[in-house]
């Protein structure tokens, strides 16, 4: 199973007089990076919030936003109306006493003036946060539903390219014996080149020479290679189907791949066979960006 670290989730508490909407972010991150900015009144609460993040999301860049709904009703509220009528009281008297007219700014001088705008004063009410942790729970299983729905997008399109490079492997093998052939036989005519004539021609040792031939041609043969990389292809889609997602776990596997892939190319000593091995490498580039958005 594959979650992606890419989700989003909404939801919305209704408490006595107030509406609070929560918005949960999750993009991708190398760790767990968590922001969590809840009204002063639910402060207490902060930390277990983050725990319960932590604990169900894993890893990425994690933002929680609880904000009161504006409304007429609770923009009134935010308003220290008392106070605000005492200071116009007092400013029109001291504008009286100096003489000056009424100017048409006078509110919002007022509404600047110290504790007229103020938050939500409430204090701290545990039937108010069961609403409240009911609607961030609500925001955290659409954001979970969300990762498994990308989850499931990425999964498919890893089994794709691991599919892809299986299949560029198999299409090596026509052109092994052949290689092989080619690289004796060039070897030969160099040997040959460099001889130069019959009378040094002669003082060849054919079984040394044949010794050395097979030594030189053991070093190029990728076999080996071709079997790891099956096992490590077969281990990463075996990683994919694992109940709980593995992100860092695959990059691993990657890393692996991607060593018997250069090691294959450097070996090859064929074009036709370098030629894949780029297919392989391309492909192998965008599977390691997908695990970049992978829990």
């Amino acid at each position: 199973m594959i979650i992606s670290m890419t989700g989003y989730g909404k939801a919305a508490a209704e408490l006595p007089g107030r509406t609070y909407i929560i918005e949960i972010k999750s993009l991708n991150s190398k760790g767990l990076d968590l922001s969590v900015k809840i009204p002063g009144v639910f402060r207490e609460k902060e930390i277990e919030v983050r725990n319960l993040l932590s604990q169900r999301l894993v890893r990425g860049k994690v933002e929680l936003y609880v904000s009161p709904e504006r409304t007429p009703e609770s923009a009134a509220r935010s308003i220290n109306v008392p106070l605000a009528l005492q200071y116009q009281k007092e400013l029109k008297e001291l504008q009286a006493s100096l003489n000056e007219e009424t100017g048409e700014g006078l509110l919002a001088h007022i509404l600047k003036m110290p504790d007229v705008m103020q938050g939500d004063t409430s204090e701290f009410d545990e039937a108010n946060w069961s609403v409240l942790a009911e609607g961030i729970e609500s925001a955290l299983r659409a954001t979970e539903t969300f990762r498994l729905s990308e989850g499931k997008i990425l999964e498919e399109d890893l089994k794709l390219r691991v599919n892809l490079i299986l299949s560029f492997l198999d299409s090596i093998e026509p052109f092994e014996q052949n290689r092989i052939n080619d690289i004796k036989e060039r070897i030969r005519t160099g040997f040959q080149n460099i001889a130069g004539t019959d009378q040094i021609q002669a003082r060849i040792d054919e079984n040394r020479f044949e010794q050395e031939l097979i030594f030189y041609i053991e070093r190029l043969d990728i076999t080996e290679e071709k079997v790891r990389l099956k096992k490590h292809c077969d281990y990463f889609t075996e990683t994919l189907n694992n109940p709980v997602s593995q992100g860092k776990k695959l990059g691993f596997i990657c890393q692996e791949m991607g060593r018997e892939i250069n090691t294959i190319g450097s070996k090859a000593n064929d074009a036709a066979i370098q030629k894949i091995v780029v297919q392989m490498k391309d492909e192998l580039e965008k599977i390691k960006e997908q695990l970049l958005n992978i829990v």
